[in-house]
């Protein structure tokens, strides 16, 4: 049954014909007898035909007609109804242009004609106003025309002002009254302005992905804020959405909800003020220790430098283990994969990395990507006390936050460490780890409708790690030859380095550090596979003193694997090959060290030295590691052991074998004296 209201209406429409220009202003008038009948309800009941040019003025014959007829009918009280049908053939009808106006106390009438003027004058299409009341703005109006909102609100310029003395910096060695001089004059020349903000309307939320409408001119990568505060990054760029991905849960995010632009790529603050904090994704401080007063902000997705901004690797990187230095150097500048299964110490070499950078110089970086909290503290907790933290930035995206906090945290962290690189100095980065990061980003893009490909990942998710990847380098002298080392992380299934995203990193990095579940659980840590573990970058990462005693170390190695799988079918062994088992044990028993007891490179140097020239062979391997440690005492106790430490500090050079041969047999034989 059609309902008395819609009667009316149509009855309005079937009389204009083609006439629909004339909707807006019979709208209008409707509307201004449906506010009236709002403030008086008992004008319904005993509203006259005569009263009606009195009481409503100048309005459209067909209102009139309609009025008359509801109160000879006795249907007055259906006014409501028909205000409300009559609305939806307007604007159904009609090109109308949805306004809302926020402000603070109710507008008067003379305020709402004068703005629906001004609106038809400039827009010269029929106008809706839905007015709202927010006390919470204080003054001023906010208002909302199609995709564009104009905030003249105090609530916003107080924040804006807000905003402003924040960032006004105060120089320690500067006298109050000064600053205070400064400050007055800042305030007297600050300029509040009027925001005219692009919006668009939320259309779906789900899994912390959000759709909206709107936003036709946003850019990609652009920061935008919702109505609850939370942030998202805009991704797809589609025709007749944009699809966002939420820095958090979507926890109060609606459809219907007004999503505006920041007109910001996505930025983290850099600087020296980030060194020794722990920061979540967005560069926000996560360790209590109040905020960050970063100057400067800088973009997460930046172009990496061309070949021609770069140079060569030529200067090591010392992570301290024997193992790596000696047989996989890392060099400044280069890109260094961890690889290996869950629980084989792949965490553990970066962070002893990390550890070994103390008084070099070298920032450090370190990101947690899906990390549970309790292993972030307890990685802050090694640095904190191995005082590590003091040149440290940790970004921490944990496994309780929103996979896009997950997406963003390595550019976060690589994006801070370009600030130092550009400023001439060295950095390295780890990446812990990146499994989880091509996870996080493969929810990412299924959500938001990407199609997938092998192994159900989206098809960019390699150019996602090399453009990460690509960012490390060592830059020339023109560009201040500063350099970043990246040290990603990748977790194998039963070894497999051959699946998809292993495969992608292996790729893009110059070089892999394999570690071998069977060899870790055997007792050899770090437990790296030298057969599958190599650095392309090699020699040139090796002062002329390692290079030359780590010459035979891989071979000496490898040899032994092999003889090691075959000597367990037979008994009987030729002295070379005996000799040559001997030899192997010998490197693998040196070759071992407890986490976080980092080595100077001229320690390694002459242990390594001590292997490769025979002089541990007639020791039993239960000594090895007895020896080694008294042998580093030596060297700071006696004239020779000094001087063969400070020609291998100072000129790289391997001292003379005399020299190294005269100490290394004077130690050995005290030592036998005191073990016997």
């Amino acid at each position: 049954m059609i309902s008395i209201g819609k009667t009316y209406a149509d009855t309005i429409l079937s009389h204009l014909n083609d006439r629909l220009d004339r909707l807006g202003d019979i709208f209008a008038d409707i509307e201004k007898v449906h506010e009236y009948f709002q403030s008086n309800p008992d004008k319904l009941a005993t509203l006259h035909v005569d009263d009606i040019h009195r009481e409503f003025g100048p309005i459209d014959p067909y209102v009139i007609y309609v009025v008359k007829t509801m109160i000879i009918e006795h249907t007055l009280d259906h006014y409501d109804e028909f205000y409300r049908e009559f609305k939806f053939i307007f604007e159904h009808n009609a090109e109308v242009l949805h306004v809302r106006v926020t402000s603070a106390v109710a507008l008067e009438e003379p305020q709402k004609v004068k703005l629906m003027q001004e609106l038809k004058e400039k827009y010269h299409k029929p106008i809706v106003i839905d007015t709202q009341i927010d006390p919470t703005v204080i003054g001023g109006l906010q208002i909302v025309i199609g995709n564009l909102l104009f905030d003249d609100t105090l609530q916003t310029k107080l924040e804006q002002m807000r905003q402003y003395l924040l960032h006004l910096e105060h120089e320690d060695d500067v006298e109050i009254d000064k600053f205070g001089q400064e400050l007055h004059k800042k305030i007297h020349d600050f300029q509040l302005s009027t925001g005219i903000v692009e919006i668009g309307e939320v259309t779906s939320v789900a899994d912390s992905i959000v759709f909206a409408t709107g936003l036709t001119e946003i850019m990609y990568n652009e920061l935008v804020v919702f109505e609850n505060g939370l942030f998202g990054i805009a991704r797809n760029l589609e025709e007749d959405q944009v699809g966002i991905i939420v820095f958090g849960q979507a926890v109060g995010i609606r459809e219907g909800q007004i999503v505006a632009r920041t007109y910001k790529i996505m930025s983290v603050p850099v600087g020296e003020e980030m060194i020794g904090r722990v920061v979540n994704a967005l560069g926000e401080p996560i360790d209590g220790l109040g905020e960050i007063h970063a100057k400067q902000q800088r973009a997460i997705e930046q172009p990496a430098y061309g070949v021609m901004d770069r140079q060569s690797v030529n200067e090591p990187l010392q992570t301290g283990m024997k193992a790596i230095d000696a047989l996989v150097p890392i060099g400044k500048g280069q890109r260094e994969l961890i690889i290996g299964d869950r629980k084989t110490g792949k965490t553990t070499i970066a962070i002893d990395a990390i550890l070994n950078q103390k008084n070099t110089g070298v920032i450090c970086v370190y990101v947690a990507i899906g990390q549970k909290d309790t292993t972030v503290r307890s990685v802050v907790n090694t640095l904190r006390e191995y005082g590590a933290l003091d040149y440290t930035v940790v970004v921490n995206a944990s496994s309780a936050d929103a996979p896009a906090m997950l997406y963003v945290a390595p550019y976060s962290g690589v994006t801070i460490a370009e600030y130092f690189m550009l400023q001439g100095k060295d950095v390295l980065v780890v990446y812990d780890d990146l499994t989880r990061h091509a996870t996080a980003y493969r929810e990412i893009s299924l959500l938001l409708g990407r199609p997938p490909g092998r192994e159900a990942y989206p098809g960019d998710v390699f150019y996602l790690h090399s453009r990460l990847l690509e960012r490390a380098a060592k830059l020339s002298d023109e560009h201040g030859g500063g350099s970043i080392t990246a040290l990603p992380i990748v977790e194998t299934q039963s070894s497999d380095i051959s699946a998809y995203i292993p495969t992608n990193i292996i790729s893009i990095t110059d070089g892999q550090i394999f570690l071998e579940s069977d060899l870790f659980n055997s007792g050899v840590r770090p437990a790296i596979n030298a057969g599958l573990s190599v650095s392309r970058v090699g020699g040139s990462a090796q002062i002329k003193a390692m290079k030359k005693v780590s010459g035979t170390l891989r071979i000496d190695l490898s040899s032994y694997r092999e003889l090691e799988a075959f000597s367990q079918f037979g008994s009987d062994l030729d002295d070379a090959t005996q000799q040559k088992l001997e030899r192997g044990k010998r490197v693998v028993e040196v070759l071992k060290q407890r986490s976080h007891q980092t080595l100077a490179v001229e320690k390694q140097v002459l242990i390594l030295y001590a292997l490769t020239h025979g002089h541990l062979d007639s020791l039993p391997l239960e000594l090895i590691a007895r020896f080694e440690t008294k042998l580093y005492d030596q060297l700071g106790a006696t004239s020779l052991g000094m001087k063969i430490t400070e020609t291998i500090r100072t000129t790289k050079q391997l001292p003379s074998d005399e020299d190294l041969d005269q100490f290394i047999t004077e130690f050995k034989a005290l030592f036998m004296q005191q073990v016997v």
